[in-house]
């Protein structure tokens, strides 16, 4: 299969993009730094030509709706439009666990997001899948604070980004097949806790204080909202083991 990968310079795509070669398929990056502007559509044509798949894992660090509904409206609208133009037959988005449950300003853009590729004439598949393990680290970064880290008090799920990419390719190798069943990790775990394993283990030094986030999203992201309420497939990889590698 020809496959291109939105988003492929980032914590998933990168891994898509290896998995995708790994078992064969010819791979097409698309991403801002190689060329490719997915909210104008700026060089996307020409990237699209002989494409079986498109797998979308673009992102955009905001948690403003406004901003959040801009970016995925634009970047799906264009990639589906090219898509349409190009005759690619599947569209794989990735969205995640509780866009519907979380009244979050990102997670109004992801819920634009699925509604913009279920509403499209191309063949389309979306994976929802939990916060990745890769989050922790990077929520030691949100809230800063000398030696200090706030970190938002939420339950998780979490699952390795590799394991996401081998399901995202799974789904372009199987051809359009809806909303499929939540992908999580095997434990559920806090992520304050999962951010002071991080500072451990890496010796980075902060010290992690959770912060309550205000509001009926906060109190969805403490209860568990972000996490699978249904039977799934769940991932291999453990925390622990994921930040022992």
């Amino acid at each position: 299969m020809k496959i291109a990968v939105a988003g492929a310079t980032g914590v998933v795509g990168h891994h898509v993009v290896e998995v995708a070669r790994a078992r064969g398929h010819q791979v097409v990056e698309l991403a801002r730094s190689l060329g490719v502007d997915l909210t104008t559509g700026a060089g996307l044509a020409e990237r699209l030509d002989g494409v079986d798949a498109v797998v979308d894992v673009t992102s955009v660090p905001t948690l403003k709706r406004e901003e959040a509904e801009a970016f995925f409206g634009a970047v799906t609208r264009t990639l589906l439009a090219g898509e349409e133009r190009a005759g690619v037959g599947h569209h794989v988005a990735l969205s995640i666990v509780g866009v519907d449950d979380v009244p979050s300003g990102y997670y109004r853009g992801k819920q634009l997001q699925e509604r913009l590729v279920r509403e499209a004439p191309v063949g389309w598949s979306i994976l929802r899948a939990t916060q990745f393990h890769e989050f922790a680290e990077q929520a030691l970064g949100f809230m800063r604070l000398g030696p200090l880290s706030l970190v938002p008090g939420m339950l998780s799920q979490p699952i390795a980004a590799v394991e996401v990419a081998e399901a995202l390719v799974d789904l372009a190798e199987a051809g359009p097949s809806g909303r499929v069943p939540d992908l999580a990790g095997p434990d559920r775990l806090s992520m304050v806790t999962l951010a002071r394993r991080v500072s451990k283990a890496r010796g980075l030094g902060r010290r992690v204080v959770g912060l309550p986030v205000p509001g009926a999203a906060g109190r969805a992201m403490r209860g568990g909202s972000l996490c699978p309420d249904t039977d799934g497939p769940r991932g291999r990889i453990t925390f622990e083991e994921w930040l022992a590698s």
